[in-house]
Formats: C-alpha cells, structure tokens, sequence
C-alpha cells in the first residue's frame, strides 16, 4: 500500500478526511454549512466542503457515493466518481442528488462522501487501420451476460 502526501487546508471546522478503519480505501468527507439544506426528492445541489487539496502531479482525487447514504436514503452523487485533479486548487464541493421520494436534510459536518486518491496514467494515442482480434470482440451492452 503507497502512502503520499497531500497538501490540505481546511476552513469547515469539521474534521479533515479520514479512513474508518485501517484497510478503508476512501475517506469519509464531511459537508461545511452554515445553514442546513434540505435536499428535496429528485433535487440536486452542490454542497460544499470547506477543503482545499494539493496533490502531486500524477495522482487524482476521486469523489464517491456513500454506500449507507445511497441504500438508506436514495442519496448519491450526480457526477460519479466526480474528479479533483491535481492542479485545481479550489474548493471541493460534492454534487448529491435525492433519489427518494423523502426529503433529505444535509447538516454541517454530515458525511456525504467517499474521497479515494489514486495515481492515472496518461494516453498516448496510437493511431491504427485494425484493432487485434479478441474473445468479445465488438460485442456491446449485455454481451457477457448471456446465460
């Protein structure tokens, strides 16, 4: 398991990011609000999160539902995994969605998401007349379920 170090400058008054347990993938992030929002059915907004990162070039932050907030309340997050790349220097903010038929309210400090940081890799494109045949091949949507 990498361990990297992250810049972090945090103006919520909430706790910064933090695993759960010591095998946790994502830290549990928490919303900054001075007031509570009220997340109506089928409504989206976007919460804020009073945190500003610095990652190192080649890593990513990688915004992600909670699965107990999605199973008990229908909430989620619109853009997932919402990406922070590692030249943005602004502040966070989560983009949940109710998917229920109940009103949700968002209180500050609640936790609204997952935040996994990970590296990528870049593409280099390498233009071609074919592609390599394969076992699939151009079989889409569906394809592998059969049976």
């Amino acid at each position: 398991m990498d361990q990297v170090k992250v810049k972090i400058v945090n103006r919520s008054g909430n706790q910064e990011p933090a695993y759960a347990t010591p095998s946790s993938a994502g830290m549990d992030v928490r919303a900054s609000l001075k007031d509570p929002i009220v997340l109506q059915p089928m409504e989206r907004v976007l919460v804020p999160t009073g945190l500003y990162i610095e990652l190192p070039q080649g890593y990513e932050c990688q915004l992600r539902p909670r699965s107990g907030l999605a199973l008990k309340h229908g909430i989620t997050l619109v853009n997932t995994p919402g990406t922070v790349d590692a030249d943005y220097r602004g502040e966070i903010g989560v983009i949940l969605i109710n998917l229920s038929a109940e009103p949700f309210v968002i209180n500050d400090g609640e936790r609204i998401c997952q935040m996994v940081v990970t590296r990528y890799s870049r593409v280099e494109w390498e233009a071609a007349d074919t592609l390599a045949d394969s076992e699939r091949g151009s079989g889409g949507f569906g394809h592998t379920g059969v049976g």
